[in-house]
């Protein structure tokens, strides 16, 4: 039941904050004036009204007045001191999740052991795996960047701005969750859906080297997960 009260608040948090809320509700939030506040108020009311809903406990009135302010509070700095963007986004979405469990160790009276953080703390496999996903992205990138910067001039650019960089981003944090978790064989076709995709460009290719080029930054990115993965998975 304790687990449940979160599971259920964030179902309520997700429901409201994407399914519920439409076009103009997200760029009402951002006029001017009553206008904009209106809508905030509209916004999070319907938060309020649905964890209130979800959750069953009528005793709980505490709930939706906490989602209510909180969630009016947080939108409010989004949409009023913060640029639209990646990071705002992340960042409200966060305050929203923390505000979530928080209500979640309230109603359950506090009995979330600190213990369990503190293990979770000091748990060598928990700073190993983040050291490979950190691995895997900047100080990954910018080997590849050194390694390929030979052939870089040679070669014309028509694709988009740092779309190379993000899709190898992806790729190795793919690769090595796969690792992580065991699941070895999803790797080979991550492996044969990005050959699938590449095979018009490469087909089209005047020139050998694009094909070289291509094959050496897949497995250059692919060796690198995966010796990676390798080694947090020792942990």
């Amino acid at each position: 039941m304790e687990l449940t009260i979160l599971v259920r608040l964030i179902f309520a948090h997700i429901m409201a904050d994407f399914l519920l809320q439409s076009d103009a509700m997200c760029k009402g939030k951002r006029e001017k004036g009553w206008q904009g506040l209106a809508w905030l108020f509209l916004h999070s009311a319907i938060h309020a009204m649905l964890a209130y809903i979800v959750v069953g406990d009528w005793y709980l009135w505490q709930v939706p007045v906490a989602i209510f302010f909180s969630h009016f509070c947080i939108d409010w700095l989004k949409t009023k001191k913060m640029r639209k963007g990646i990071p705002s986004f992340l960042l409200d979405q966060l305050l929203h999740l923390v505000v979530v469990v928080a209500l979640w160790n309230w109603a359950i009276d506090g009995s979330i052991p600190a213990d369990v953080l503190l293990s979770i703390w000091e748990n060598p496999k928990v700073w190993a795996f983040g050291i490979a996903y950190l691995i895997v992205l900047k100080p990954s990138s910018l080997l590849l960047t050194m390694f390929f910067h030979r052939w870089t001039g040679e070669l014309g650019s028509s694709s988009l701005p740092n779309a190379g960089k993000w899709i190898g981003y992806l790729e190795r944090l793919l690769i090595l969750t796969f690792i992580l978790i065991g699941n070895f064989e999803a790797i080979g076709f991550l492996l044969a859906a990005k050959s699938v995709f590449r095979f018009g460009e490469l087909s089209k290719a005047r020139d050998i080297r694009t094909t070289e080029y291509v094959l050496i930054g897949t497995l250059s990115s692919f060796a690198i997960a995966i010796l990676v993965g390798l080694v947090a998975n020792s942990f």
